[in-house]
């Protein structure tokens, strides 16, 4: 029997909420990559050839649509937990801060450090915010639910006024840059 190799695709489309554009992907597998598409093109052709090097990237918003759909119903409220298939490669380490990032219940927040010791790596903060940063699956991986020790807001791939906009969604309130309660 004559073996076809299946072209492996990236299939994306884009997510409008409010005044933010997302860039949302997923392969074969499953959800693989949501950014702010303010940020250059250029960024979303260079993660795509390192992390999916040999695919071909297809425009497809009626593909995209189940992902979105669940994007869409958390931004606006209406769901908490997302039930879609997530693919991420990282370091172990990195992935490791990633699954930990998926236990942060909704509505609430953690520090780095906390992140660090629930990896049990208590001096790694540095590293931990650097694998934050890396997070591929912003917002479905919760990456704004990570805040300061002091509380306040600290950096965010999205904007520190989307970051905001998605703990106010949650039910947090933030004011002058520190989370209350």
């Amino acid at each position: 029997m004559l073996e076809v190799e299946t072209e492996k695709k990236v299939w994306w489309a884009t997510l409008s909420f409010e005044h933010w554009k997302f860039v949302v992907a997923a392969v074969e597998e499953g959800l693989c990559y949501i950014d702010r598409e303010e940020q250059p093109y250029d960024e979303w052709l260079a993660w795509t050839g390192k992390h999916c090097r040999g695919y071909t990237l297809v425009q497809d918003p009626e593909r995209m649509r189940p992902y979105i759909e669940q994007i869409e119903a958390y931004l606006k409220g209406q769901l908490k937990e997302f039930d879609m298939p997530l693919v991420y490669k990282g370091t172990a380490f990195q992935e490791a801060v990633w699954r930990s990032l998926c236990k942060i219940p909704y509505g609430e927040t953690v520090t780095y450090a906390q992140i660090a010791d629930a990896i049990g790596r208590p001096k790694a903060v540095r590293a931990v915010g650097a694998a934050v940063g890396a997070n591929p699956l912003m917002i479905v991986i919760p990456c704004h639910r990570v805040i300061g020790k002091d509380r306040t807001l600290t950096g965010f791939g999205g904007g520190l006024d989307l970051k905001t906009r998605l703990l106010a969604i949650e039910g947090l309130t933030v004011r002058d840059g520190v989370v209350e309660g």
